[in-house]
């Protein structure tokens, strides 16, 4: 019988992944978080050889963490629906504001925040920011009216840039001081080009399991 050459476990799910976001006195103003390549993240999910097509960027301040995403490599119109987030084309973002990887159900210091380039508006035309409960939680952190989240977007010839920012006040127990790190991870979710993630892929249950989730580790000013 030949042998498989399929590893019996991803290799991302071997390693907690650490990186630093960086801090940045200004994260947001009415033209977006405008972040230089200084600030990208990586995606490990070149460690299985998954295909990238977008590029994240990340950073924090006293007021909440700003993110910027460039999604190319479309040839497909991007599928979003204001009334179906969460199977929308977008970035998904989770955070634990105590980073504790010995727990599987989300606390009510686990977030899940969905930024679409488009689908809200009558036209559909508009970006969508909403909060999400996390999956299987036993406890859910406070509800974020959408208007508290800033989202921002732009079409491009082969995908898309949006732009987000999560206010401090949206992330219940966000303490820089008492707690630097925080758990995370990320989605960006294309019905064409499938999901880039922070860490592992969707073939694990990662969008319910704070256990799952990488470190964004909040580098001092």
């Amino acid at each position: 019988m030949a042998k498989s050459s399929e590893p019996l476990l991803a290799p991302t799910f071997l390693f907690r992944f650490s990186v630093p976001c960086l801090y940045r006195r200004s994260i947001w103003t009415g033209s977006g978080a405008r972040l230089e390549p200084r600030f990208q993240l990586p995606s490990f999910g070149e460690l299985e050889n998954r295909p990238l097509f977008a590029e994240v960027r990340a950073a924090w301040n006293r007021q909440g963490l700003s993110f910027w995403v460039r999604v190319q490599k479309k040839k497909k119109t991007v599928w979003c629906r204001e009334t179906r987030v969460e199977e929308s084309d977008g970035l998904n973002i989770w955070i634990n504001t105590r980073d504790t990887k010995n727990i599987h159900r989300a606390t009510r210091y686990c977030h899940r925040f969905v930024f679409l380039p488009f689908g809200g508006g009558r036209k559909a035309s508009l970006p969508v920011a909403r909060w999400v409960p996390v999956g299987r939680a036993q406890e859910i952190s406070t509800a974020v009216a959408p208007t508290k989240l800033k989202v921002l977007s732009e079409a491009r010839s082969d995908g898309y840039l949006l732009e987000s920012h999560i206010p401090a006040e949206a992330l219940t127990g966000f303490d820089v001081d008492e707690h630097p790190n925080l758990g995370f991870t990320y989605a960006v979710v294309d019905r064409e080009l499938g999901w880039q993630t922070f860490g592992i892929g969707p073939e694990f249950p990662f969008q319910d399991d704070p256990s799952l989730w990488g470190t964004l580790e909040l580098a001092k000013a």
